[in-house]
């Protein structure tokens, strides 16, 4: 073995591991771009597929016949498992289906997954846990403890499908809360020029979706549904309830009051889009103010050592000399 390795270390061979690492990066580096997906070409193709689910539910709504909110189709596994347990009850599917919304998973497809991971989960880590300690560390641990790290298991899987989805959500909110008094400016150049709201959240959609795909992704959903819904403020009120932000929310209930009472829009789109600004400026320097805190540790662990060795390691070295 340490022949192997005292040859791997001659310069020849070190030289030429290194010339097929770069090699490979170079080829890597330049293949990257032709093998990454565009975000926001995925995410408007799903947003068709939802534009064209509301125009056949509306048509067939106006056609008077039966309304299909849900698809009940075999869905494999999964579906059998929710029907079986009745776990649309049991984790109240209405309250999920509004999360996986959030985390920007709107098919039924999703939710049953959601809700067959909330039983499969637990039980699954449970088993692996129990598994993993019995033969590793079967003669250490006692049963009592190995049943104890089973259920500790199971609670983890118990609560990882959720904390799963407000990751998700997390991530989705700071991406639009990030593009939020950006859209807002593009939307008040759009209607104080003259444009509906329809076509200017259009607008606002194209424009934005390089800077944030979930609001582009959500305004043109709001778009199909105030083309396709009678009730237009039941439009807005799903783009508010779809990103679970107070900024948006504000800005739909001017919405609402322009639609309903007829009051001028710029000049409310103006306000908020100054207060979300405001908010944003104010959150930088919130983070700003709590890093030097954050630092603390970290200088103390790692930085302070470091500087002690400097400082006092040649008059260490000059002591030991002289002794």
């Amino acid at each position: 073995m340490f022949h192997y390795f005292a040859a791997f270390l001659e310069p020849e061979t070190l030289v030429t591991f290194l010339i097929a690492v770069a090699a490979f990066a170079a080829v890597l580096s330049a293949a990257a771009p032709l093998l990454e997906n565009d975000p926001l070409k995925t995410r408007m193709k799903l947003v068709t597929v939802e534009k064209e689910r509301l125009r056949a539910q509306q048509r067939q709504k106006a056609a008077g016949g039966e309304v299909r909110l849900r698809d009940t189709s075999s869905g494999g596994v999964a579906k059998k498992l929710v029907d079986v347990l009745s776990l649309r009850r049991v984790f109240e599917a209405e309250a999920s289906r509004d999360l996986l919304r959030q985390a920007g998973l709107r098919s039924e497809r999703h939710l049953i997954l959601y809700l067959a991971s909330r039983v499969v989960a637990p039980i699954g880590l449970g088993i692996l846990t129990f598994a993993y300690t019995s033969a590793i560390f079967g003669n250490v641990l006692s049963p009592q403890m190995r049943i104890a790290a089973t259920a500790v298991g199971a609670i983890v899987g118990n609560y990882a499908p959720l904390v799963f989805l407000r990751n998700l959500i997390n991530r989705r909110q700071a991406s639009i809360r990030r593009a939020w008094p950006d859209s807002l400016d593009l939307m008040l150049i759009c209607v104080e020029s003259g444009m509906a709201v329809e076509p200017a959240m259009q607008r606002v959609a194209r424009e934005i979706g390089t800077m944030s795909v979930p609001l582009a992704e959500e305004l043109s959903l709001t778009v199909a549904e105030l083309s396709y819904l009678q009730d237009r403020r039941k439009a807005f009120e799903n783009l508010g309830k779809r990103t679970g932000l107070p900024q948006v929310r504000s800005v739909v209930t001017s919405l609402i009051q322009s639609e309903r009472y007829g009051t001028p829009l710029g000049t409310s789109l103006r306000v908020l889009a100054q207060e979300n600004r405001d908010m944003r400026i104010a959150e930088a320097e919130r983070k700003a103010a709590a890093l030097p805190p954050r630092l603390t540790v970290p200088m103390m662990l790692f930085f302070m050592p470091v500087i002690f060795v400097v400082i006092m390691g040649p008059a260490i070295m000059m002591v030991s000399k002289f002794f």
